[in-house]
């Protein structure tokens, strides 16, 4: 703190401690007494332990124990013996499909966004979680279709709320 900040403090400080001490016939707490007891509680209230930072999130991480983890059940990129027999390169978009026990997510990635679809057809609304902490969200039209533009940079997971109460969360997918 700089010395115009210091006598801001002490301004505060003095007109706050004056009255109850002269009151009670106590002498006043000297201001550099004052200023580093303030400066001591501004150091530890941001000097906070790792491992009281790391339980925060390890207990922000259970908030989706109740979504039901779907299930990569295809991978165009890892099929890599089928696409071998069919073509001479590459398909330039893959796509993924994940499963779970209440509908399936089919996911197209292309250069520059990610297409997807609920099967059987419902409504709701997607999130991309990235795991450099962006989210977004996406609505889910009635026929289950969604777009995500753009692609995620980093490795994502998607979560799918549908209006009928299905919570469904992918694992981390890397394009």
């Amino acid at each position: 703190m700089g010395t115009s900040s210091d006598d801001s403090f002490l301004s505060i400080l003095r007109g706050w401690r004056t009255a109850p001490e002269a009151q009670a016939g106590r002498q006043p707490v000297p201001d550099e007494t004052l200023l580093a007891a303030l400066r001591e509680a501004l150091a530890a209230r941001e000097a906070v332990p790792a491992a009281f930072v790391e339980a925060g999130k390890n207990a922000y991480a259970w908030r989706n124990i109740d979504a039901e983890l779907a299930q990569l059940t295809f991978d165009s990129r890892r099929d890599t013996e089928v696409l071998a027999s069919m073509r001479s390169e590459p398909a330039p978009i893959r796509a993924l499909t994940l499963q779970s026990a209440r509908f399936t997510i089919e996911v197209s990635i292309t250069d520059d966004a990610i297409l997807g679809q609920l099967i059987p057809p419902q409504s709701g609304t997607g999130e991309v979680q990235t795991q450099s902490g962006r989210v977004s969200n996406t609505p889910i039209n009635e026929v289950g279709c969604f777009v995500i533009e753009p692609k995620p940079d980093s490795p994502f997971r998607l979560r799918v709320r549908t209006t009928d109460q299905a919570d469904v969360v992918t694992g981390w997918l890397a394009i």
